[in-house]
């Protein structure tokens, strides 16, 4: 199309030309023209048949793109219903599931409908029941009421046929049926306490005596018999004479550096050393054993080996202490305790080693404390160290558990060990549970056979004049020495003494026993003043 608008311009532009050809006189050039004109003319037609086609394919296309369209508006309309049916059935099958629902409600509603009317109906049924007890209770109340009435009146007519009877008013008669009442309840529930007492005391004996052998057989220790020695063998009497030293200066030296006591007699072949003090004898023993054999006796030469002797012996001490805490298997044990545990070695109670009774009374409390629910190790040290007071009761005053307790706690040891201590022969109680097994283990330990041996007249004689210088005191009556000799019973008269005199009497036994005896530990005294009025009625 707009190359026919190019050409017709260019027809156009022609004739112009032509015509201002004529006004200059070129002629020549007309006839070339022509022939352009007639070539753009045919040019012009066929543009125009072109343009006509082209109207009609364009027409076409309008028509072929209508008909899509048309197709397409079809397509969508179909696609659209099938959608839409398809939303209908979603909505109709979600409305069946609703109305399934609803019906299965209204179902449930109805069956609940159904069990409320029957339980209103059951209640109604009660309700009556209750109406008809009612009135039944509301009967026998009454008729009830009526008999109590009844029951009264005979009550108090009988109270008072009885009172004139008897003399008695009514308040009176029911306090002495009331005090028969607690008479007779007091003796059943007496009856009853002291069958349950018996009862559980022989259960408890047997359970302890079964906890006592089992401990004593699991813990198979040695018996022990070793003694510190207090004699010096020497190879001839000569010795003797060069023991003394000229005027006596070798033996008062000896005796000074050692703070023992050497007996020389006509004993043949020995030399005895005494003292309280069974480290300072060992020392002595030890000391004068070294002399003997050197041979060199003199004063200077004594001094040097009683210093030697108690660096060894000091050492041997710590070492027996050391030894019998981790036998025992505990730790922290201060280092003074550890020393005096280790003078134990060197101390016994009729022939039995003191630091070996330590130990075992240590693992027969630590043994029952097992099988008693306490603390095992607890249970050990304080068995092993019960007795450490022992170690320096020669030094200071009072009974070894006093001396020992004071010992352990200002070292730092707690106060059941402690306690352990101080009342493992006496005070014992049920707030101390391990002062009650240490106790036991160490009257296991001390009694079972051959831990500790004394002749039998050896005892009764100890025995014999424990009682003897009890009752050569005024005012004494009877003295029983009881516990081997560790505790005596003095009963003296009340009418010959008063409180205050017993008291005296009480401590003069005491003096005496420490002035006049040699005894291991300590001796209890008890003196027992009482009153007796003894009628008989004939």
């Amino acid at each position: 199309m707009f190359q026919f608008i190019d050409q017709l311009d260019l027809v156009r532009a022609i004739s112009s030309y032509l015509l201002l050809g004529q006004d200059s006189g070129v002629v020549p050039v007309i006839a070339g023209v022509g022939g352009l004109a007639v070539g753009a003319g045919a040019i012009l037609l066929m543009n125009q048949m072109r343009a006509k086609d082209l109207k009609v394919q364009a027409q076409a296309v309008l028509d072929k793109a209508a008909a899509e369209s048309e197709n397409i508006k079809k397509s969508a309309e179909l696609a659209a219903k099938e959608e839409s049916l398809k939303q209908q059935k979603e909505v109709e099958k979600e409305a069946n599931k609703l109305r399934n629902s609803i019906q299965k409600k209204e179902s449930q509603l109805e069956r609940r409908e159904e069990q409320l009317n029957q339980t209103a109906e059951d209640f109604k049924k009660q309700e009556k029941m209750v109406e008809a007890s009612q009135r039944r209770l509301t009967e026998k109340m009454q008729e009830n009421s009526k008999r109590s009435q009844q029951l009264q009146s005979l009550i108090t007519k009988q109270t008072n046929e009885l009172q004139k009877v008897s003399g008695m008013k009514r308040d009176e008669a029911k306090e002495r049926m009331l005090e028969l009442l607690r008479d007779e309840l007091d003796q059943e529930v007496g009856n009853e306490i002291l069958k349950h007492e018996r009862r559980i005391a022989e259960v408890a004996e047997e359970k302890a005596r079964d906890i006592i052998l089992t401990s004593m057989q699991r813990y198979a220790s040695q018996y022990t018999s070793d003694s510190t020695t207090s004699t010096v063998d020497i190879p001839s009497d000569e010795m003797k004479g060069r023991i003394i030293g000229r005027e006596g200066r070798n033996i008062r030296a000896f005796e000074k550096a050692t703070g023992i006591d050497v007996i020389i007699d006509d004993t043949p072949g020995v030399v005895i050393v005494s003292g309280f003090d069974p480290v300072r004898r060992e020392v002595a023993r030890q000391s004068l054993d070294k002399l003997i054999s050197d041979g060199r006796i003199h004063p200077s030469r004594i001094e040097e080996i009683v210093a030697e002797t108690e660096k060894e012996i000091e050492k041997y001490i710590i070492r027996k202490g050391q030894e019998a805490v981790e036998e025992v298997n505990i730790g922290g044990v201060h280092k003074k305790v550890v020393y005096m545990l280790g003078r134990l070695h060197f101390r016994t109670s009729f022939s039995q080693n003191v630091l070996r009774h330590s130990v075992e009374v240590a693992f027969l409390s630590g043994l029952m404390a097992e099988m008693t629910g306490l603390d095992p190790e607890l249970a050990r040290r304080s068995g092993l160290l019960h007795d450490i007071g022992k170690a320096a009761d020669h030094e200071l005053e009072g009974g070894h558990p006093k001396i020992g307790a004071d010992l352990l706690k200002r070292h730092g040891e707690n106060e059941t060990v402690v306690h352990a201590a101080l009342g493992h022969h006496d005070q014992l109680t049920t707030d101390y549970p391990y002062t009650l097994l240490v106790a036991t283990a160490d009257a296991c330990s001390a009694s079972r056979p051959g831990a500790r041996r004394e002749s039998l007249e050896r005892y009764i004689k100890r025995m014999e004049e424990l009682e003897s210088i009890a009752t050569d005191f005024g005012g004494v009556e009877q003295a029983f020495a009881i516990q081997a000799g560790r505790e005596l019973r003095v009963i003296v008269s009340a009418h010959d003494t008063d409180d205050s005199k017993a008291a005296k009497i009480c401590r003069d036994i005491a003096k005496a026993f420490e002035q006049q005896l040699t005894y291991p530990g300590e001796i209890k005294v008890t003196v027992v003043r009482e009153s007796r009025f003894v009628e008989v009625a004939r």
